[in-house]
């Protein structure tokens, strides 16, 4: 394979594994209906930073590290658990009544704070980095320096989600205002605290 082959190749692989529904997903829509496109955005680059430091971990052979040692993929994972997990039960057992755009006495109420939220789902999911440590090596032409590769394919991969993310934040905006309404906003806090439990749940019984 190519470098240029091996591109090609992972742009479209990854792009497929992008638009599949995930916790990633299910975070972005809910924090653009609920709280705004610009809540959203922070989410998303939350996510895609996530995605970079996971990836720069896999390339420097630090992502093995999971694959490798029992201990270490145990102990993220359950952390990584018990975060989702709490988040979740936070949203499905207070979900909140209304979001007013100009709120700014919660302490949570910032794009920083969506984009924190993005962060540590994502990497408190060891399954994120067994991801890259997998995925990557099939696209390595023969060669290349793996470490400068792979990040260039991470970085292909986290630009491809921006792009997706940024189509479903301006897919919500347009029924926002729906979206916002205190019965309405209580279901997405419940849904997506299920979809973060789920989630929690299927990482913790993960025996990989």
């Amino acid at each position: 394979m190519t470098t240029p082959e091996a591109l090609i190749a992972f742009t479209l692989a990854a792009g497929l594994l992008t638009l599949t529904p995930g916790l990633d997903t299910a975070l972005v829509i809910r924090t653009a209906a609920a709280e705004g496109p610009r809540r959203a955005a922070g989410a998303a680059i939350g996510i895609g930073l996530g995605c970079l430091i996971w990836g720069a971990a896999a390339s420097f052979g630090v992502g093995a590290l999971l694959t490798a040692s029992q201990t270490a993929y145990t102990v993220l994972k359950w952390v990584g658990a018990l975060y989702l997990a709490w988040t979740g039960l936070r949203m499905i057992l207070k979900p909140r009544e209304a979001f007013e755009p100009g709120e700014t006495r919660a302490v949570d109420a910032g794009p920083m704070a969506a984009l924190r939220r993005g962060l540590l789902t994502n990497l408190l999911n060891p399954k994120v980095g067994i991801f890259y440590v997998s995925f990557l090596p099939q696209f390595m032409p023969v060669g290349v320096d793996p470490a400068r590769f792979g990040l260039l394919l991470t970085t292909i991969h986290v630009v491809e989600g921006l792009l997706w993310f940024a189509l479903l934040i301006a897919a919500t905006v347009p029924i926002a205002g729906l979206l916002r309404l205190p019965g309405v906003v209580r279901w997405l806090d419940r849904t997506t605290g299920l979809v973060f439990v789920a989630f929690g749940l299927r990482l913790a019984l993960d025996r990989r």
